[in-house]
């Protein structure tokens, strides 16, 4: 019989996930009392983390209380994470010991929530002691104090398909069939089905080819016919490449409540986001851009002089460059030019962090989150589960460019909103793999 399981908990799982109580299975929990101190500094403000950090407060405070006769039993025995659960204990001991001090020094929070899980594997060699956090640098640090660690696991992807290329690429086709679809602007899938065997998945797109002809189509799961993509301007953008086409398709068909837009920097995620907002603006109430916002060096935007507004503002700046990048094409007299400034005069079009949103429901709005690889799971889940009626929203960024600091290619949000929904036929997803930015742009992607 093996050792029974104590999962130790680092304060920036609680953050990330206010519900990792119940992720843990039937296995004990400790919190080192320092997580707590550290959480009560988070639990005033608006931002995901400030949430998280009261409502794992409430949690606490409501299992804790369940042995009102022993008040006590949370530091000693534990008390009950519930049926088929283990037990929560919080360690009060966190001061350095002998084997503790001789490798760490400094009165630092992390090194004293690393004593407390020291402390504890000590006093108890009979069980197995595993320390969660999401800081690597942390986790080397417990593994040179003979202590397991790993990263919290919960809300990962479990593979890389969402990094797969959202083009399927089918060669010497027959010209009659490549007519039907350049004629009547649908095919059926069972026409395909001998170069393409393989269950084809909603908004699954194709480049369809042979020597003479090459079309764009895209599988629409609401007619089950693979439609043809023509190029299209919105908003005076148009294609630059394939991928291009097939997101300008994806982002204009209204059917389509969710999609996400990913790619390097310079591929055009966030610009084609916007320009299809703005060619769809009399379908929607509202156009309203957003993105979190990941302060330089993990520092709070309090750090930083002027106003609330004055603070906010840089973090925005690439939705304002992007808007100005569309309005520029046009001239000042040009209606288009004019729909841009009316919007935004009439409160139709807004830029906003999304610690704006909490609490709303949006209902008829195209909304566009980007940078939203620097989202946890649960914060896409809040923005989504936010959509009301005839609500839009595209998620666009780069998996590969995450700014915080606990999040990486398979925590963060916009993988985890990927794996979850794909196959659904309200929800599409488009990759965009060529930066267009500029030919510089591009060789320092690929190169630096």
């Amino acid at each position: 019989m093996g050792k029974n399981k104590v999962y130790i908990l680092d304060t920036n799982v609680v953050l990330h996930d206010y519900n990792c109580l119940k992720k843990f299975s039937s296995a004990d929990i400790a919190i080192p009392i320092t997580v707590l101190e550290e959480i009560d500094d988070f639990k005033k403000g608006r931002d995901q983390l400030n949430f998280n950090a009261r409502e794992f407060i409430r949690q606490l405070d409501i299992l804790t209380d369940k042995r009102a006769e022993d008040r006590d039993a949370v530091f000693t025995t534990g008390v009950s994470l519930g049926e088929e659960k283990g037990n929560l204990i919080i360690l009060s001991d966190v001061k350095y010991k002998n084997g503790f001090e001789d490798k760490f020094f400094g009165d630092k929070e992390d090194h004293h929530i690393l004593a407390g899980a020291y402390n504890y594997k000590k006093l108890n060699p009979e069980k197995e002691v595993i320390f969660v956090t999401k800081d690597v640098n942390l986790r080397i640090k417990a593994r040179a104090l003979g202590i397991v660690s790993e990263d919290y696991r919960a809300g990962k992807v479990k593979d890389s398909e969402f990094e797969v290329k959202s083009n399927i690429i089918l060669k010497d086709l027959p010209s009659d069939l490549l007519l039907e679809l350049g004629e009547n602007g649908v095919i059926s899938p069972e026409s395909i089905k001998a170069w393409y065997d393989k269950k084809i998945q909603p908004h699954n797109f194709f480049v369809l080819e042979n020597e003479e002809l090459s079309l764009l189509g895209r599988y629409d799961p609401f007619t089950n016919k693979i439609k043809l993509i023509k190029p299209k301007t919105i908003f005076g953008i148009s294609a630059k490449n394939t991928e291009q086409s097939f997101a300008i398709d994806l982002l204009i068909d209204d059917r389509v409540s969710l999609i996400t837009v990913t790619g390097s920097a310079g591929t055009g995620k966030t610009l084609l986001a916007l320009a299809a907002s703005l060619f769809r603006y009399k379908k929607y109430k509202q156009i309203y851009l957003s993105r979190p916002i990941v302060p330089l060096s993990n520092k709070d935007i309090g750090y930083l002089p002027g106003t609330a507004k004055n603070k906010i503002e840089p973090y925005m700046q690439p939705l304002y460059d992007n808007l100005s990048f569309i309005q520029d094409r046009f001239k000042e007299d040009d209606e288009n030019y004019q729909i841009i400034d009316e919007l935004q005069k009439k409160g139709k079009l807004i830029i906003a962090p999304l610690a704006y949103i909490r609490g709303r429901t949006f209902s008829n709005i195209f909304f566009i989150v980007d940078e939203a690889q620097n989202l946890t799971p649960h914060e896409v889940k809040t923005i989504v589960t936010r959509a009301g009626e005839g609500t839009k929203i595209v998620f666009t960024g780069d998996i590969n460019q995450i700014d915080s600091p606990f999040l990486d290619r398979e925590s963060n949000g916009l993988a985890y909103l990927m794996d979850r929904l794909k196959g659904h036929k309200l929800c599409g997803k488009v990759v965009l793999k060529v930066g267009e930015r500029s030919v510089l742009s591009e060789v320092a992607s690929k190169l630096l």
